[in-house]
Formats: C-alpha cells, structure tokens, sequence
C-alpha cells in the first residue's frame, strides 16, 4: 500500500498509513524507509536520523534514498559520505550521486565521477546531458547525448527539453523530427517538450501544426500535454482555446495551468479576469504573484503592482528578483523614491542579490524618481553593464535635459566597445534636444547607419526646439520611411512653443488621421487657437471631439508622503486636508502678485470672463500638489510632482515664482521631462 501511494505521489496517505502502521506496533523495514524518506523531501533528515539513534543498519536501499535525497536538498556533502561508506556501489547509486553534484551545480564533481564510473547506462549518459543543459552548455549536453551508444525516449526527451528550456526552440523541433524519423515514438514528456518549444515562439501558425500532429497520431491529451497546449494558446493569442483547454482539465488544473492564464490575461491587458484567477487559486507560488505585480506593473497600474507585493510579503511568500523588477519598476514609474527605498531596504535585509538586470531596474527607478546621483552611483558601483544599463542612465540623463553628460556616456560605451543600439541613440538625440545641443545632436543622428522612424522624431523635435520648423518639414518630406504620430507631435509641439499655427494646423490634421483617438493633439491645437482667441476655431476642434466620441484625458498630479501616493485633479477638493490646500494657494497666490505673476490666461479652453479663468487656473492639479508638499514637508526640502500630461505654461510660470518666494528646489516630472524649477528658473529653459 506505501509503494502504491509513492507512485502516484500520494504523500498525505503515505504518512497517514505509516501512523497508522506505528499504532499496530509493526516496525518498518528496510523497504518502507526508502518510502518514508522520498515523501519527507527535505525532512528525511529526520529518518537518517531515527535509524543512526536506534542502530539500524541502512541497507542499500535506504542508503540509495538517503543520497538522492541530500543530492535534492543538500548538504550534498552528507551524501558523498554515503556514498563513499558503500563497500559496494550499484549504477543506480552511481547515478543518484552524478545527479545530486550537478543539482547543485558541480560540474567537475559530476564529471569526474562520470569518468570514473565502470559502467555506465543511459540514465547515467541522460544525467550528463541535462546537468550541462541546466547549467546553459548545450554544446557539451549535446556531445554527451550524440556519443551515448544506444538511445532509449529518455534521452532524446532531456536533449529536447534542454533545447526548449534554454529557449533554441528551433533546434528542439528539429530534434524531435529527427527522434521521429530514427523510429522512436514520442511519450508523454516528449510532446510536452515539442510544445514548450511552439509555446516560447508565440506562433499561432505552429500552435495549429502541433495540434494536428496530435491528431493525425491519435495522441491521447493527459492532463501534462493538455497543459503543455493551454500555455502554448495562451502565447500565441488564442485565449479562448487556452479557456476552453484550462476548463477541461477541471479537477487536474495544476500551478502550470493557473499561473498560465493569468499571464495569457495580463499580457492582452485584461487585468481584472487575471485577478479573478489569482484570487480563486487554491494554491500559489511566485511564479503566481510575480504574474499579477509584472501584469500591473506593466500595464500602468503600478500602485495595484506594489499593493500586491506589500501583500504577498504579509502572506509570507519570499519573493524573488523578478517579483523585485516588477515592483522596482513600479516605483519608477510613481516616481515613489520613498516606496523605492523601502524595496531596496528589502533587499539588503533580505540578503538577495541582483542580477544585471535587476541593477538596471534600480537605474531606472532612481531615474525616474529624479534621483540622478543615486543612479549614477548605482551604475558604478554595478561589476559589469550591458548595453541596457548604459541605456538606462543616458535615459535619465535625456529625461533631465543632461546632453553633456548622455554624450560623454555613449562615448565610453564606444571606448568600452559596448555597440550603443536604437534605444541609445534615441535617448542620446532626446538629451540633445532637450538640452538645445543642436549641432551636437545633428553630428550623432549623423552617425546612425540606418536611422529609423524614432530617430527621425528625435531630429525634428531638436530642430523645432531651435525654431528651425522650416528645416524640420524638409526632413519629413524628404524621409525614406513613411513619418508616424512621434514625427507630427514633435512639429505639432514646436509650432506651439514658436506660435506658427500654420504648421501646427498642418501637424494636427495628420495627427486626427493616424491616432484620431489621441485627445492630446486636439488640446495643443485647441491651445494653440485659444492663445490668439480664435474662439470659434476652439469650439470647432471641441465640436470634431465630441463628433468623434474623442473624451479629454483627465489630468492629475501625484506626490510621494509617509510611504502614500496623494493623486490630485483640478479643483480637487476630496483630500482630507483640502482646506489647507486651499487656504495656501490663497496665500501663495497673494504673495505671487505682489512678486509681479500675472497669470496666463492664453490657453483656457472657454470663452469666459477674465476672472473666471484666473480661477480655473488656480486649481490644477500641480499647484495643488505642490501646496500640499509645501504644507507636509521639512523646511528647504526638495518637493517631488509627477504629473500625467504635460505641465501647463501657466502653472510653469507659478512653479518658478514659488520655489523663489518658498525657497525651495520643486521638480515636476510630467509625461515628457523632468522640470527642476529653482530661485524662478527651470531646467528646460522653458521649452518642453
């Protein structure tokens, strides 16, 4: 009955049978230990124990068991004294102590007792090929596997998984039709293998291919294969075959399948089924939380990402540095350097250490949390940098108007043969443009041996931050590529700034063509006519909106205090300390006048009485999250804004005025830089 419950792996029966065993006072035996050993996992310490205190002898068997389980679980040492103890050593012991060296990474271990084994079978030869497949050496997996003498299903089976799970699906398939046409048949863990393969390449061209091969050999789908089909649905975009797959399986839904869908849902934005999932898993892992926090983190719901991770930590679930990534990234984008520090805290206290990766989601966070020092010590302090680490510091610098400094940096990435990519020069020409580096930008966009269409928005936005527009739209004219809405926005904001409203016309009404679902092209034109009255032109583009169900995008400010987001719109009055808020304005607002700040009334979108649109200025969201920082925060401490649009000129204005009259440095992020406004100036030199 215990060999019966440890096939099917059965653990609870196991051990309610055993108690059951003790209280009819029958002592196991060499056979049930074994067993009881295998179904304790790492607790089987504790039956080596039991048998050392009571004297018993530990058979073959026993001592079998025992190694298998220090390989899994360790001290792999423990078990190297088992199995040099044995004055007889039987090719399973042999394998079970390979196996255990390359669990924990040992390849010289694992290989030198290969060598000096006296004879070896295929699950020996099989061992060596998904040890070096685990460790990511399939050149010498793949040596191992083509010398073996004689091959059974299993070792094609480690060969094509250790292809697919080091993602070289095409020399996986290609295995397996050469499995094929040598005449073995695939089982069970074969298909799954072949369909991880499909599953990683998100094609649903190959997904349909699969399920015919299926087919065509009558495969009958166990609950492992039908898995293996549901995640491959679920990445190729056919989420109602993945439904229909996850629905059958019924009572053999695994971790696999559950985790499966709610990243399938994640990635297509559909956050609320994903949650509904999470919520009814009747168990769940990392893998489950890290699928919900990435899965809001990157669809814009970065509070709901921390959220989640602040209760994942409450449940106890230890997360690991992808859970990290996602929250990290999650800070950024709230520029919440409070929250940010707390994760970094987490991870310090917690002894987890950082990947590349990982250390280029902190540049990145501190980046975008206007922490430029912080990132840039981060990066020194990072042992070896990719391509992206660089990337994301030039992008701080781009996003701070630091040109100088992106320059210097892709120059060293040069020195230091890091090819700089896209999304260098693309940051860099950004720093350029934001900086007015004109010349310096035209020498780096230049240098680009193809430049593609970002690159030529980055160009157009550098001329028309000069007042070059004329320039401008001879570059799009000429193009070789086809110019997108980056391309008109950019023109669309320079005439703006430089009052031509002719280009601007002519940018807005490409732009209703290729995004007519974009409000912000609407609102700067719309702008661009109320700053020189053209009333009836205002109520035109307002009438085109409407017509065409085109809603404007709410704005909204949001600063970071005691560890909470404090989100702001215009005329805000649901804070609870509304009443300070806006007993300060009043007095900041005094004092403005008195300092000669005439408010601009150029870009309210009515045509309204003079006072009526001083007051509508009044209340947007910066001016009123910038009040609030000034009545929370310390004396001659930084105040940190993020605003969701860009920031208006008038409120750009007003910022100026109070971080002179406040005495404080006040930076606003909104959706296209960082503003650091300090003693009446700012850092875009009012361009942005």
């Amino acid at each position: 009955m215990l060999r019966y419950y440890s096939k099917w792996g059965t653990n609870n029966e196991i051990f309610r049978l055993f108690e059951k065993m003790q209280k009819c006072n029958l002592k196991p035996d060499a056979c049930v230990y074994p067993i009881l050993i295998k179904a304790s996992a790492e607790n089987g310490v504790m039956f080596h124990a039991e048998l050392l205190k009571m004297g018993l002898d530990c058979g073959k068997y026993i001592r079998n068991g025992l190694m298998t389980m220090y390989g899994k679980y360790g001290p792999i040492k423990a078990a190297r004294q088992l199995f040099d103890e044995m004055s007889e050593k039987s090719v399973v012991d042999w394998n079970a102590m390979i196996s255990g060296y390359w669990n924990w990474g040992s390849e010289s271990e694992a290989k030198g007792l290969f060598d000096l084994m006296p004879c070896k079978n295929v699950i020996t030869r099989t061992a060596m090929v998904t040890g070096y497949s685990k460790m990511r050496n399939l050149k010498n997996a793949r040596r191992y596997f083509d010398e073996m003498p004689e091959k059974s299903v299993v070792p094609w089976n480690a060969m094509i998984s250790g292809y697919a799970q080091n993602g070289l699906c095409e020399e996986s398939l290609s295995l397996f039709h050469e499995m094929v046409s040598n005449g073995v048949s695939p089982d069970e863990t074969t298909w799954v293998a072949v369909i991880s393969s499909c599953s990683s390449r998100g094609d649903p061209g190959l997904a349909e291919s699969v399920v015919k091969m299926l087919d065509d050999r009558g495969i009958r789908l166990n609950p492992f294969v039908k898995t293996a089909l549901l995640d491959l649905y679920a990445k190729s975009g056919r989420l109602e075959m993945a439904q229909k797959i996850f629905d059958e399986l019924d009572v053999y839904k695994n971790l696999v399948a559950w985790n499966s869908m709610i990243s399938a849902y994640t990635r297509t934005g559909d956050l609320i089924s994903a949650r509904e999932l999470f919520d009814r898993m009747p168990e769940s892992n990392v893998y489950s939380w890290n699928s919900m926090i990435s899965g809001y983190a990157q669809n814009g719901q970065s509070a709901l990402a921390i959220e989640l991770f602040k209760d994942m930590i409450k449940k106890g679930v230890m997360p690991d540095e992808v859970t990290m990534v996602s929250v990290i990234s999650a800070c950024g984008h709230l520029g919440a350097i409070e929250l940010g520090n707390w994760i970094v805290d987490f991870i310090t206290s917690n002894h987890m250490n950082l990947s590349i990766s990982g250390y280029n989601s902190l540049i990145y966070m501190y980046s975008r949390c206007g922490s430029m020092n912080q990132a840039k010590i981060t990066f020194q302090e990072m042992e070896t940098r990719d391509v992206v680490s660089y990337n994301a510091l030039i992008t701080g610098f781009a996003s701070h108007g630091n040109g100088i400094e992106a320059l210097i940096l892709m120059r060293k990435m040069k020195h230091l043969r890091i090819e700089p990519d896209r999304i260098t020069y693309i940051g860099v020409l950004t720093a350029c443009s934001h900086a007015g580096m004109l010349e310096e930008g035209k020498k780096v966009f230049e240098s680009i041996e193809a430049p593609d269409i970002d690159h030529y928005a980055c160009i157009i936005d550098l001329l028309g931050r000069v007042g070059k527009l004329d320039e401008a739209v001879k570059i799009i004219e000429e193009m070789p590529i086809h110019p997108h809405a980056g391309i008109y926005g950019s023109l669309l904001n320079a005439s703006r700034v430089h009052k031509r409203i002719d280009l601007g016309e002519l940018a807005a009404n490409k732009l209703f063509d290729l995004e007519p679902e974009n409000s912000g092209n609407y609102v700067l034109l719309s702008n661009m006519y109320a700053s020189i009255g053209k009333w009836k032109e205002v109520d035109r583009i307002r009438e085109l909106m409407k017509k065409r169900g085109v809603m404007k995008t709410t704005g909204w400010s949001c600063v970071e205090y005691d560890r909470s987001m404090h989100k702001f719109t215009v005329g805000d009055r649901t804070h609870e300390r509304s009443g300070e808020i806006y007993d300060l304005l009043g007095k900041l607002k005094r004092k403005m006048r008195a300092a000669g700040y005439v408010a601009d009334k150029s870009n309210v979108l009515r045509d309204v009485e003079e006072e009526e649109k001083e007051e509508m200025l009044g209340v947007h969201s910066e001016k009123l999250a910038v009040a609030f920082c000034l009545l929370v925060s310390e004396p001659g401490s930084v105040i940190k804004v993020v605003k969701n649009l860009r920031i208006c000129l008038d409120c750009h204005t007003a910022i100026k005025i109070i971080s002179k009259l406040e005495k404080r440095e006040i930076i606003v992020r909104d959706n296209n830089r960082f503003h650091c406004f300090k003693d009446n100036a700012c850092s875009c030199n009012d361009y942005w």
